[in-house]
């Protein structure tokens, strides 16, 4: 037990204790405490004569507890404007937090968890992106054998400077919907996680799924400099993908996900709207936009809880 853990009871027991003579040990082994926990507390809290003083040390470790940041009372506008942010925004308890300090308003990431996990009724559990549960993946390599896309160009030759700091790398792939019979494009630009996404009206067709690309990426093709994706058969046309742009496609090893993070990231972000077993032409196309649009104003810590859309615009050429 450490010394800030004593009760006043058994502060005034230690002060009964060197009064009559006890020795620090028996005085422990009476209050049921390690002699070291009470030899600290003698140590803090004794006056340059060598007088210990109960009422003195229960007074400064009241201030000290008052002191820890998850002691410290939250004022009721913060804790409102918080929950407001998790249930209309669904941001997480830390871009919550950062973005309250940018206004100068103080919660901690771990008051906001406090408070999820105080809910007894669930729904606050229910906006955050994972329900509070999480599970670990590990990763496994596999060597990469890619056959059905001719002219395929390897990660291992992208350019080194395209390691996610860059302003212009960007990453894609699709959200397949229920059935196989409807897709979702989504692609996100690297350094700033700003994200486009668009239905695709003919599924995982090839032709149909390169003229999406170039149609999403054309307004920022002057800051298009690398594109990254997996080895997915509905990616053949990334040579006219890579004309059109003037750019060049990557591709990821086989069972490598996490050499395109920031899209695979992205796309369990777009989950928490659109989940697994949906048909996507159920949708709208503003429904859509509107989840895209959700994502880009949602502050991310990387950004010093500034968002893609406002980062990411401030860079365009």
């Amino acid at each position: 037990m450490k010394y800030h853990q004593l009760t006043r009871e058994q502060r005034y027991a230690i002060y009964l204790g060197l009064q009559s003579g006890e020795s620090l040990s028996a005085i422990a082994r009476r209050i049921g405490v390690n002699k070291s926990t009470v030899s600290r507390e003698v140590r803090r809290n004794s006056s340059r004569f060598g007088h210990y003083g109960w009422k003195v040390a229960d007074e400064s470790a009241r201030v000290r507890s008052e002191r820890l940041p998850g002691n410290r009372s939250l004022k009721p506008e913060i804790v409102k404007e918080s929950l407001r942010l998790l249930r209309d925004e669904d941001w997480s308890p830390g871009q919550i937090s950062g973005h309250m300090k940018r206004k100068g308003l103080m919660i901690s990431h771990e008051s906001i968890y406090s408070i999820i996990r105080s809910d007894e009724s669930g729904e606050l559990r229910s906006h955050c992106r994972h329900g509070m549960k999480y599970r670990r993946h590990m990763a496994v390599r596999r060597k990469t054998r890619v056959r059905n896309i001719p002219e395929r160009v390897s990660i291992h030759e992208r350019p080194p400077e395209a390691d996610g700091r860059r302003f212009g790398d960007w990453e894609m792939d699709l959200i397949v919907g229920r059935g196989q019979k409807s897709a979702i494009l989504t692609l996100c630009e690297r350094s700033r996680n700003y994200m486009v996404m668009a239905r695709l009206p003919k599924g995982k067709d090839p032709d149909g799924v390169a003229d999406k690309v170039v149609e999403l990426l054309w307004p920022y093709r002057k800051n298009v400099l690398t594109i990254t994706t997996d080895n997915g058969g509905e990616f053949v046309r990334h040579a006219a993908i890579a004309k059109k742009l003037h750019t060049t496609v990557y591709f990821a090893d086989s069972y490598a996900s996490w050499q395109k993070g920031a899209i695979e990231n992205t796309n369990k972000l777009v989950r928490q709207y659109i989940p697994k077993g949906t048909d996507f032409r159920e949708i709208t196309d503003d429904f859509i936009a509107s989840v895209q649009y959700r994502l880009n104003r949602r502050p991310r810590k990387k950004l010093n809880f500034s968002t893609p859309k406002d980062e990411f615009f401030k860079l365009l050429l």
